[in-house]
């Protein structure tokens, strides 16, 4: 997972979306649901048997507040922590927050966008 820490880093993780899905999560290091819910999206990493495989991005919410206030502002959500996204083609498909923000929900918004393989499920 890599971390999103300035307005170049977004765009560029936006322009990879053109070819494969990518996975944002928004986290906040003091909250417990937040941890739960990034643990959630570490275990997306057995996702990327997709083709092309999905890339999963992070964005602290205390330390990267104008990436997180710019991710709301683009594809007008209103900010929530923790809260994941999924861009595919420069457009926002699906997102989630607080205990929403499961590897089952991630599995399920992927094979609505590509065909999730059995073996990764």
């Amino acid at each position: 997972m890599r971390a999103l820490e300035s307005l170049t880093d977004l765009d560029e993780a936006i322009r990879a979306s053109h070819t494969r899905p990518i996975l944002i999560l928004k986290h906040s290091a003091t909250c417990g649901i937040s941890a739960a819910a990034l643990e959630e999206v570490e275990e997306v990493g057995e996702l990327t048997a997709l083709d092309p495989p999905i890339e999963a991005f992070v964005v602290s919410v205390q330390f990267g507040a104008a990436v997180s206030a710019e991710i709301a502002k683009r594809f007008r959500l209103r900010h929530e922590s923790p809260q994941a996204l999924i861009v595919y083609r420069g457009a926002l498909t699906w997102h989630a927050s607080h205990f929403h923000v499961t590897r089952d929900e991630i599995a399920l918004a992927l094979a609505a966008i590509v065909p999730v393989p059995k073996a990764a499920r």
